[in-house]
């Protein structure tokens, strides 16, 4: 699965995106972002509040909750606000 990165999100991590392979029990969005938490200092800083992470599905925005199922790419980002 293909990972992006974005914003303060990217700064944190350190890359703009890597390829993952999960394991089975990852399953949804909220699943992932413990998961990869878990990789190394910076992905925990970068998901110490998952409260201010978003995420996209295959460029499709999603709630947490959301079944990973065979998405190719996600998207981690901050919240928007328009003007």
């Amino acid at each position: 699965m293909r990972v992006l990165y974005f914003a303060w999100l990217r700064e944190r991590v350190g890359r703009a995106e890597e390829e993952v392979a999960p394991p089975a029990e990852v399953r949804t969005v909220a699943d992932l972002a413990r998961w990869l938490a878990g990789r190394s200092e910076s992905h925990a800083h970068a998901f110490a509040d998952p409260a201010v992470v978003r995420a996209a599905l295959d460029r499709r925005h999603v709630k947490p909750d959301a079944e990973l199922g065979t998405a190719r790419e996600i998207a981690f980002f901050p919240p928007m606000t328009g003007g």
